[in-house]
This record gives structure tokens, sequence and C-alpha cells, in this order.
């Protein structure tokens, strides 16, 4: 999917449960998935995704855990 993209942008989404992904820049949105506010290439998306999402784990298990 994202192998030779050239000059796509994308942006970096999220969903209720924190989970993360790249979106193509200026395409409608899948139903449960916002905009975090960073748009760039694939590599740029991804290394602002790493910053972000340091535990993989969906919002709801790591909300469980901690009671």
């Amino acid at each position: 999917m994202f192998e030779n993209d050239g000059d796509r942008q994308y942006d970096v989404v999220r969903n209720a449960e924190d989970q993360y992904s790249l979106w193509p820049t200026g395409r409608t949105l899948a139903p449960g998935w916002e905009r975090e506010g960073s748009t760039g290439s694939t590599a740029e998306c991804l290394a602002r995704i790493e910053v972000l999402w340091t535990d993989l784990r969906p919002l709801s298990v790591r909300e469980r855990a901690a009671r």
C-alpha cells in the first residue's frame, strides 16, 4: 500500500480506542476515525505515530487493566 507512493500525502488518524493509522489526505475518513492533526509523507506520518502510539493495547483494555 505504501510502496512507491511518490508525493502522496497522508494524515495521521486515530479511532476511539486510541489506535493510529495513515489515511490519504483529502479522502473522507472511515466512520469512527478522526484526524490527529499531522500530515506528511508515509515516513513522516509513521514517525509521528511511533511517538504517539506507545502502548498498542486498545484504550478499553488499558482502562480495564488500570482498575
